[in-house]
C-alpha cells in the first residue's frame, strides 16, 4: 500500500466513521478542522482529505471499529509505515502483537510480523521495541541489516 492508496481509502470510509459516531457532517467536519462543504465534497467523491486528513481521521477516530476492520488494527501502525518510508525512527515499546499480527520469521534477533489485514511487516527487537516498518519485505530485512550494523 502506497499513502495515495492508503488516502484512497480513508476517503471512501469518511462516512462510514461519521455514522459509526452518530455525527452529523457539521459536527465532522469541525471534528476534522474542515468545513461542511469540504467534507461533503469528500463523501461525494469529488474531494480529498490528502494524507494529512486521513492520518487525523485514523488519530482522531482510533476506536472506529470500521478502521479497526479495515486496516487490521489500530490505523498508527500502519500510519508509521507509511509516513516513515525510508526513514529510520526510534520507535517505542509494542505489546508484541498479540492480536494483529502474525509472526513471519525469526530475522538477525529480530521477530518480523505481519498485519492480518493490512499485510504490512515489522520487525520487533527482544524487548518488543518496533525497529521498522514497511509494506515489502524485503525493504524490511535491509533496514534492520542497516539497524543491525550490516553485518549479514
Amino acid at each position: 500500500m502506497d499513502r495515495d492508496t492508503f488516502v484512497d481509502l480513508m476517503n471512501h470510509q469518511l462516512k462510514l466513521v461519521r455514522t459509526e459516531y452518530g455525527l452529523t457532517q457539521e459536527a465532522m467536519a469541525r471534528a476534522l478542522g474542515l468545513s461542511k462543504k469540504t467534507l461533503v465534497e469528500i463523501e461525494k467523491g469529488r474531494s480529498s482529505l490528502g494524507w494529512m486528513g486521513a492520518a487525523a481521521l485514523c488519530s482522531i477516530f482510533s476506536g472506529s471499529q470500521v478502521l479497526a476492520g479495515l486496516l487490521g488494527g489500530d490505523a498508527a501502525d500502519m500510519i508509521q509505515a507509511l509516513a516513515f518510508q525510508d526513514l529510520t525512527p526510534h520507535y517505542p515499546k509494542t505489546m508484541g502483537g498479540r492480536v494483529w499480527w502474525r509472526t513471519v520469521e525469526t530475522y538477525r534477533g529480530c521477530r518480523i510480523q505481519q498485519n492480518l489485514l493490512s499485510q504490512h511487516y515489522r520487525a520487533l527487537n527482544q524487548e518488543n521495541e518496533r525497529l521498522c516498518s514497511s509494506f515489502d519485505l524485503v525493504e524490511l530485512r535491509r533496514r534492520v541489516d542497516q539497524e543491525r550494523g550490516n553485518l549479514a
